[in-house]
């Protein structure tokens, strides 16, 4: 038996006829009667009756009939899941994000471009940089989203997908830096600061640029992440540089209560981000036109800031 058989095998039981089959299928009748032919001696059993043009299934045909449909639409099952898959719409996908694009636009994105009417299972982990670096570097991930930082003394086992873009300077309302269109970093001598980490890429860059300028650098809160910071630069204790997928994110989901505003820096302070793809896991369809289009879509919205963003 083959699928041509039972294919045809199943259009007769449903019509009945020859003609009928044939011209659904688009095939001659004498090949779908050569075809019926070769399907009885294969299975050593005659399966219709001749009556005139008519064929009358014997019970073994019905029999034959439930075993074959059953048959037929699994491997169109299986044929609509890997044309799906070559589509890029259906699979398994597992990703992680730092913490300030995972808590609402990474997310996000992944929701609205996934179709409903397709099957899919997502593992979504929210991660520190360091923690996707070693996810990534463990071949443990599709893909990550984090902060870029250069490895140092090992080589990574990942490729860095990098795009940069101009950081921003989030301050109280009231404050008189507010007042500014740009920033200078000699604005900032001296100014109470809300600083990450100090062997984040983005701390030891602001050291470089405030030592360069001659500038105080004073930190006075000391946060992991950006976000946690935005109560405190609410209530005037400090003021903030910070990326501007943060600056997105308090906006659009008015973390900032008005009470904080953005403003640009006039300094060549660029914050890195990185998409981390493991060397030795070849990305599926899915994952790699989800991957592709987060990044088409991370370059629209650091556009639409004002943020001048660029490829690596």
């Amino acid at each position: 038996m083959n699928f041509t058989q039972l294919t045809v095998f199943r259009e007769v039981m449903a019509s009945g006829s020859i003609s009928q089959t044939a011209k659904k299928l688009g095939r001659t009748q004498p090949a779908i009667s050569v075809t019926i032919k070769k399907l009885e001696e294969s299975v050593g059993i005659a399966l219709f009756e001749r009556r005139g043009r008519q064929l009358i299934p014997v019970p073994e045909a019905r029999y034959l009939l439930a075993e074959v449909s059953d048959v037929l639409d699994r491997l169109a099952t299986v044929s609509g899941t890997m044309k799906s898959l070559r589509n890029a719409e259906t699979g398994s996908l597992s990703v992680a994000a730092m913490p300030g694009p995972s808590a609402f636009l990474f997310p996000r994105f992944i929701a609205n471009n996934m179709d409903t009417s397709h099957e899919f299972r997502i593992t979504f982990a929210s991660r520190s940089s360091p923690q996707i670096r070693e996810l990534a570097s463990t071949q443990s991930i599709d893909f990550g989203f984090a902060d870029f930082d250069n490895p140092i003394a090992k080589v990574p086992q990942y490729r860095p997908e990098i795009i940069s873009a101009d950081c921003f300077c989030a301050v109280n309302k009231n404050h008189t830096l507010a007042k500014k269109s740009k920033l200078a970093i000699s604005d900032l001598d001296d100014v109470p600061l809300g600083t990450l980490h100090h062997d984040h890429p983005l701390s030891r860059k602001l050291l470089q640029e405030f030592d360069r300028a001659n500038v105080a650098l004073s930190s006075i809160i000391d946060s992991q992440f950006f976000l946690p910071l935005m109560p405190f630069i609410s209530a005037g204790h400090c003021s903030a540089i910070v990326d501007p997928l943060t600056v997105i994110t308090a906006r659009e989901r008015l973390i900032d209560n008005e009470d904080v505003t953005f403003v640009p820096l006039d300094a060549s302070i660029r914050y890195e981000y990185a998409t981390l793809i493991p060397l030795h896991r070849p990305l599926s369809k899915l994952a790699l036109r989800i991957k592709d289009e987060w990044m088409a879509e991370v370059n629209r919205m650091l556009t639409e800031l004002g943020a001048h963003p660029e490829f690596a």
